[in-house]
């Protein structure tokens, strides 16, 4: 059983267990769920900002305060009391943060590579999310958003295309919206769409949406034509998994016929000075 499956299965015995601790998928970009008593409380992926990401770039949160905050609580991870109490974020505000943080790591973790799974068992899981949410349907959701994303004129992969401003965009007296100003500012053909969320403090499914909209109404262009997102069924036939290409070998080169030099009989050089022919 590969890639998602694999995870897939890994999941349900976390369930089944009612397992508490870390769930480490190796892969690209790979991740971390947290799980207590079999639900997932937290995920985190290189692929996906997280919730401190999305308060500090997005400016909600400056690096002064939020460096003076990991102070008052002592280094903990996720400072939700004292980001509260300092008036810098709603309680409400922080749970919808931290619930669109933990669907984004599983989109990104989902639409990637998936190598290997391996439990770590924790004493208290880090939760970000109170009450957590059920394993397999956080996989199953993430596999609808990448369904939703191939359907679109113009799908792009989180990690794979790196548009450019359109030279001359098709609907350039359209008002455009906060989202779309910050892509256009910030896509430089060097960003893909992960690299763009991390950029401007958004999600990353949103933004990759977002780049593949604003590509089919010509505001955007890639260099190359976007690529489709090749996926197939789960075994249960409810959630999908991007398939890798195959990669192409290079052509076996032949093996190389040594070149025989010459031979020169020994003394042949001294008779030929000397003007002996034989």
């Amino acid at each position: 059983m590969s890639g998602y499956e694999h995870l897939a299965r890994a999941l349900a015995v976390c369930a089944r267990d009612g397992f508490t601790g870390e769930l480490r998928v190796s892969g690209t970009p790979g991740g971390t769920f947290h799980l207590g008593d079999g639900r997932v409380v937290a995920a985190e992926s290189p692929g996906a900002p997280g919730p401190e990401a999305l308060l500090l770039r997005s400016g909600r949160v400056s690096g002064e305060q939020w460096a003076e905050l990991m102070r008052e609580s002592g280094g903990s991870r996720w400072p939700a009391t004292a980001l509260i109490a300092r008036g810098y974020a709603g309680a409400a505000q922080l749970r919808v943060v931290c619930a669109m943080a933990l669907h984004d790591a599983v989109f990104a973790i989902a639409a990637g590579r998936v190598d290997d799974c391996e439990r770590v068992p924790t004493f208290e899981p880090f939760a970000q999310v109170p009450v957590g949410e059920p394993p397999l349907g956080l996989l199953q959701g993430a596999a609808r958003r990448l369904t939703a994303l191939t359907e679109l004129p113009h799908p792009v992969h989180p990690d794979r295309e790196r548009p450019v401003p359109a030279p001359a965009p098709a609907d350039a007296g359209t008002p455009l919206t906060v989202l779309r100003r910050e892509l256009l500012a910030h896509a430089d053909g060097r960003r893909t769409a992960r690299d763009l969320a991390f950029r401007i403090g958004r999600g990353v499914y949103a933004v990759t949406v977002e780049v593949a909209r604003m590509l089919g109404d010509g505001l955007l262009v890639c260099a190359e034509a976007p690529a489709p997102i090749p996926v197939r069924p789960f075994p249960d036939g409810h959630a999908l998994r991007p398939r890798e290409p195959a990669p192409v070998e290079p052509p076996p080169h032949p093996p190389s016929t040594p070149t025989a030099l010459p031979r020169r009989k020994p003394g042949s050089f001294f008779r030929l000075r000397n003007g002996i022919t034989r």
